[in-house]
């Protein structure tokens, strides 16, 4: 199984770098709105520290899930379609053993 994760076609590769960057575009969407909801309220420096912390928060999160290493890359799909960011049915054309892996690692 574990050669499976570290062969990838160029194929495979497309289609897993256009589910990453849907997801990755979903998530920072929704961040974008939950900012744009949350600074409309903005009324003291504190709302604002606030915000700063939410923001700080926000970015080691993103930063830590969107690793893009075809060695962890399938632990990280099934994370994203956990989170809801990604769709399983957005990487039904991967190679069927990638595919169940990741299938499979969304039930644990």
């Amino acid at each position: 199984m574990q050669d499976i994760e570290n062969k990838w076609t160029e194929v495979e590769q497309a289609i897993a770098q256009e589910a990453f960057e849907k997801a990755y575009k979903r998530e920072v969407s929704a961040l974008v709105e939950q900012v744009r909801a949350r600074s409309h309220g903005l009324l003291a420096l504190e709302d604002l520290w606030n915000l700063h912390d939410f923001l700080s928060a926000k970015r080691h999160e993103i930063d830590g899930k969107y690793d893009y290493d075809y060695s962890v890359l399938l632990f990280v799909f099934a994370n994203l379609i956990k989170d809801g960011w990604l769709h399983l049915d957005e990487l039904k054309s991967l190679n069927q053993d990638k595919f169940a892996k990741v299938a499979a690692l969304t039930r644990l």
